[in-house]
């Protein structure tokens, strides 16, 4: 194994509630609805366009002219809580461990990322692929096919860890293995069935972190 592939939001970062909030304020100011948790976290990894899109499809609202509204309104929303969200409990230590390359890939936009890996304290990404970097999110593979391309390394010497479904659906097309990491997702199991065994699902990042750490050295 000579490199990791880490999503951010709900992987190295306890951020998805505080996305969650915002989308939820934002979606009710601009559109009137109500979207709940699990909405959120199974469309976590688009780009924030794509997510806003989706969901105004299924109340059948004009995407194209209110998604961008949205958008930015869930950005002002989240970008103005005065506490920025921490890195999961064991994050740091396990990080400082894998002497093997490491990159991020993640849906959030590169403001939200840097501000976000900037507790993370001596770790070097070798490649950090966000939102503004492309023109599609996931689950289109494009973005960890990128960051391989960055990392210098091919798709069986990688592993990608996420903690969304299109995350998986985008590490199965690009040909990278991956495990999931749920840590406090409202989501289960059972959402990743028919994308990745269920042996390969983790709940936490103390219980991933001596697999990781046996994989990477």
């Amino acid at each position: 194994m000579k490199g990791i592939i880490f999503d951010l939001d709900g992987v190295l970062i306890n951020s998805m509630p505080s996305h969650f909030e915002a989308w939820r304020i934002a979606f009710n100011e601009i559109a009137n609805i109500d979207v709940n948790e699990r909405t959120v976290y199974l469309l976590e990894g688009m780009r924030g366009i794509d997510l806003a899109k989706n969901v105004l499809e299924l109340h059948n609202i004009n995407a194209n002219e209110v998604a961008p509204q949205i958008t930015k309104r869930k950005s002002e929303i989240f970008r103005s809580y005065p506490t920025v969200p921490k890195p999961f409990t064991g994050v740091q230590s396990l990080l400082e461990r894998l002497t093997c390359s490491k990159a991020v890939v993640s849906g959030s936009s590169k403001e939200d990322v840097i501000a976000l890996l900037d507790q993370l304290k001596n770790i070097k990404f070798e490649v950090i692929v966000t939102a503004d970097d492309l023109n599609v999110g996931k689950p289109d593979p494009l973005a960890f096919i990128t960051a391989l391309r960055g990392m210098n390394i091919n798709q069986q010497s990688a592993l990608v860890v996420e903690n969304a479904p299109l995350g998986i659906d985008a590490a199965n097309t690009a040909g990278i293995q991956s495990l999931v990491l749920l840590n406090n997702s409202p989501l289960s199991k059972s959402d990743f069935e028919g994308k990745i065994d269920r042996s390969r699902i983790f709940k936490d990042t103390v219980s991933i972190s001596a697999v990781l750490s046996e994989w990477c050295n």
